[in-house]
């Protein structure tokens, strides 16, 4: 990792935690996805140009921020209020807090990347039913040791296509099962509002990112990309899974670099 990065707090008051590097083009925030932590964006970070401010906070009950209570809603408040105005780039879980973020705050947002993200789930019923779900895992979870979940989490069809080598468990394993079990809760996809009927309001250029062989998260993007405001840049990466920035990360990085808006 770059020698210029530090740890630096965001807001003590909630113990969310911020990778942060100075630059001078408009900033970047990297939101990572359940069981990561910011520091799972360093092989993006390492292709990226020197020359953009970047955070990367740990999401509540993630790494430094284990402990933070935030739900989804609030957490996507306090990340406007605390950093400037920034092109949001989100895998999965950050990919939903970012749409938070802009459907929220839309001047702190100058463009989206949203990585194998979704709005929320728009059926009333098919909400309460994950959000049972959600709930039985969070207290499966809570009586399980770490490493046993990761592993099984893992091993879901959903991450068929990452290699065990790409798996970055050094970094998962920041986390703890308290923290995440109370993620689940408080910022499942059952839990929050669905934003489908807001995809409309946001004007900012968009990037949908899915790779190749993820289907239902592939037919979900050009549902958005149908609904949304602003200019919409749809990139399928061929022969990739849902985690495509762990499984491709120069091609991510890539397409970061052509969302980034140009030196003033």
């Amino acid at each position: 990792m770059n020698s210029i990065w530090s740890d630096r707090c965001i807001d003590d008051r909630n113990q969310l935690w911020s990778r942060h590097r100075s630059g001078t083009r408009p900033p970047l925030v990297l939101l990572h996805g359940f069981t990561q932590t910011g520091r799972s964006w360093g092989p993006i970070v390492d292709l990226l140009d020197d020359d953009a401010e970047l955070w990367l906070p740990d999401a509540p009950g993630h790494g430094s921020s284990s402990a933070s209570h935030l739900g989804i809603g609030d957490y996507s408040d306090l990340l406007a209020e605390m950093l400037p105005p920034a092109v949001y780039v989100g895998y999965s879980m950050g990919g939903r807090t970012a749409l938070h973020v802009a459907t929220r705050h839309p001047d702190a947002v100058l463009g989206l990347v949203l990585i194998g993200a979704t709005p929320g789930l728009n059926d009333e019923a098919d909400r309460l039913d994950r959000r049972r779900r959600d709930d039985e895992l969070a207290a499966r979870l809570e009586t399980m040791e770490l490493d046993d979940f990761l592993n099984e989490w893992l091993h879901q069809s959903l991450f068929a296509s990452l290699p065990q080598e790409s798996w970055n468990l050094d970094d998962r394993r920041r986390n703890d099962v308290t923290g995440l079990a109370r993620s689940l809760r408080t910022a499942g996809t059952g839990v929050q509002g669905s934003l489908w009927a807001s995809l409309a309001e946001i004007t900012c250029p968009t990037t949908l990112v899915t790779g190749g062989d993820d289907h239902k998260f592939g037919e979900i993007a050009d549902r958005m990309a149908e609904l949304l405001s602003g200019p919409v840049h749809r990139v399928d990466l061929p022969g990739r899974g849902h985690a495509v920035h762990l499984e491709d990360p120069k091609a991510l990085a890539s397409v970061i670099e052509r969302c980034r808006p140009p030196l003033h």
